[in-house]
């Protein structure tokens, strides 16, 4: 005999027991770096410096992953999504996650199928926010600024929009200050988690790591219990990308020493999915 829903849920009430947490859930996390715990220079990401940013970007990952479980899910993705996609080490990631690596080709989102929420970790602000940490759009050599019908944009916004044509919302975006502001810009009722205050492009007041992931842990665990209230990023289609192109031998973007390009190259792009336009060759 099959018990009606109300049911299930009048027994599970009585007996205490979290309805959504037994019938479990699965989340997405796709984890960039230069957002992550302690990250505040360009060295940490690609310098000498570099194995502090990974070190730094599994704990986070793992935090969250741990939240992800402990708040009831039964299925967690990782998406290794700094760079190329080949930064952690599998054997130091929580072993309960299921971890992408490496190009995914036209989908962002590889293995999101089933999944309730998508959690946007170690995320930074778009390119030229003042006091945005490693603030960039992509490309830090070679994108100036980005714009979504219009309005500017950063990597927050467009993988929001693309994971709204996917039918999953975005509960949560790990940052800096900046990155966290700009998340509810574009994301209604979002749950933002800073791991740090941008003070300039190279520079951050940092939180000691652990009260940094302390804060993660909760900021994940009430994000999934409002998974179901945060709505969709909708865009109004057919939908139009444009952005700005730096001549090559550009200094990155978030280099203290960048001049604005006043006249840059234009390229764009008009069609159904934004997802496509991104991920499409530009050349």
């Amino acid at each position: 005999m099959t018990l009606p829903r109300t049911t299930i849920l009048a027994i599970a009430l009585a007996l205490g027991v979290h309805l959504e947490r037994g019938l479990g859930f699965k989340v997405y996390i796709f984890a960039d770096m230069e957002g992550c715990t302690g990250i505040e220079h360009a060295s940490q990401i690609h310098g000498e410096r570099a194995a502090e940013g990974v070190a730094a970007m599994e704990g986070d990952i793992n935090a969250c992953v741990a939240a992800c479980f402990e708040a009831g899910a039964t299925a967690v993705v990782v998406r290794d999504g700094h760079g190329k996609g080949s930064n952690v080490a599998p054997e130091r990631i929580d072993a309960r996650a299921e971890l992408y690596q490496g190009p995914s080709g036209t989908n962002r989102y590889p293995r999101l199928d089933g999944a309730e929420a998508i959690i946007l970790l170690g995320y930074h602000a778009k390119s030229l926010t003042r006091g945005g940490v490693l603030a960039h759009s992509y490309s830090s050599q070679a994108i100036q600024r980005m714009f979504v019908n219009g309005r500017e944009v950063g990597e927050i916004g467009v993988d929001a929009a693309i994971a709204g044509e996917h039918g999953v919302p975005v509960v949560l975006v790990v940052g800096d200050d900046k990155a966290c502001a700009e998340a509810r810009e574009w994301i209604p009722g979002v749950a933002t988690c800073p791991t740090k205050v941008g003070t300039s492009w190279q520079s951050a007041q940092l939180l000691p790591p652990e009260d940094a992931r302390r804060r993660l842990r909760e900021a994940t665990i009430e994000a999934l219990r409002r998974r179901r209230e945060i709505p969709l990023v909708r865009l109004t289609y057919p939908v139009t990308l444009r952005r700005e192109r730096l001549p090559a031998g550009s200094r990155r973007t978030y280099d203290l020493e960048f001049v604005l390009v006043e006249h840059p190259q234009i390229e764009e792009r008009t069609g159904d999915r934004l997802e496509e336009l991104l991920l499409k060759p530009w050349r």
